[in-house]
């Protein structure tokens, strides 16, 4: 499947038979216009509901360490970078906070045997909204193509 621009693409860690692996996904919610006072001719996105969201302050260099999300949730990196690792797959994509700095972590214990690997190279603090869904569902979205993934994080396998 093609990268649509009216859509939110975004990198993914999910499992499959029970291996936490990196995709690309393109969520099935389109980007709106807003009519609203202040933020009017604004695009954006429905999340849907939320649960308990956390900001985090990650100190730099941090070693985060093998681990499976916590929950099915967004990770919003506002600043520095973050370096996603999965090693029974092979495969690691660099974050760097910011406009592309939103990932989906789904590879909770119950569908991942190990999870991920996390680390913070940067010289810097990292900082991090992280939104739990609130009902634990992987939002509806298709997988990319490979080629039509997202050229500011690029897959390294």
């Amino acid at each position: 499947m093609s990268k649509d621009p009216s859509y939110p693409n975004q990198i993914t860690s999910p499992a499959k038979d029970g291996v936490s692996t990196i995709e690309r996904w393109q969520l099935a919610f389109p980007f709106k216009t807003s009519s609203e006072a202040g933020v009017s001719g604004v695009s954006f996105v429905q999340l849907g509901q939320a649960g308990n969201a956390s900001y985090a302050v990650i100190p730099p260099h941090f070693e985060g360490g093998l681990h499976n999300a916590p929950a099915v949730q967004y990770v919003a990196f506002l600043a520095g970078e973050a370096v996603i690792t999965v090693p029974e797959a092979r495969e690691s994509v660099r974050i760097k906070g910011g406009r592309d700095g939103l990932i989906i972590g789904a590879d909770t214990a119950n569908v991942g045997r190990k999870g991920h690997d996390t680390r913070y190279p940067s010289g810097e603090e990292t900082v991090a909204v992280v939104i739990p869904i609130a009902d634990g569902k992987v939002p509806e979205h298709i997988v990319l193509d490979a080629e039509d993934g997202i050229a500011e994080h690029p897959i390294e396998r």
